[in-house]
């Protein structure tokens, strides 16, 4: 399976005429993406189940940043500090409110890195933190600092959805 390159269909002068994509995502152990209580979580669905698959909303900022949303770009994936604590958050947001508030802009952006086949998702609002998911099935999917840490899994495989 070869992962899809969103493009980055925007101008630098107006740089929110990018297209939003809708892309599959599963970690590198198979377990896709799935809404449980308005939390994000990564297990393995079969049968009926597979359904309840979110897809993942890519909206390139430039080449190697991205918003990834749900929903259609109605819920957005946000690096959010509270103290010391460091966690991934689902917030209804509007992207052209965001666009006119770069600081705000900042922990909903996540920078792409391409490793073969896989990709990681980076924090702008929270360098050295990634995406990630538990090696268990069926936990939130969050961030950590250790990525390469055999515990949480940050490689990622995705693809367009057709």
């Amino acid at each position: 399976v070869t992962a899809a390159q969103p493009e980055a269909a925007c101008t630098p002068s107006r740089r929110r005429l990018c297209k939003m994509q809708a892309f599959r995502i599963w970690d590198i152990n198979q377990k896709t993406f799935y809404l449980r209580n308005n939390q994000l979580i990564a297990g393995y669905l079969q049968g009926p189940n597979t359904k309840l698959e979110e897809k993942i909303d890519m909206v390139p900022i430039d080449l190697h940043s991205v918003l990834l949303g749900l929903h259609g770009g109605k819920l957005f994936l946000s690096c959010v500090k509270s103290g010391n604590d460091i966690k991934l958050q689902l917030e209804e947001i509007s992207i052209t409110d965001l666009s006119r508030n770069k600081e705000q802009e900042k922990r909903f952006t996540f920078i792409r890195s391409e490793k073969g086949p896989t990709t990681s998702f980076e924090s702008a609002a929270c360098p050295g933190w990634f995406l990630c998911t538990a090696l268990e099935a069926d936990q939130p999917v969050g961030l950590t600092n250790t990525p390469e840490e055999s515990i949480k899994i940050t490689k990622f495989y995705f693809q367009e959805d057709q």
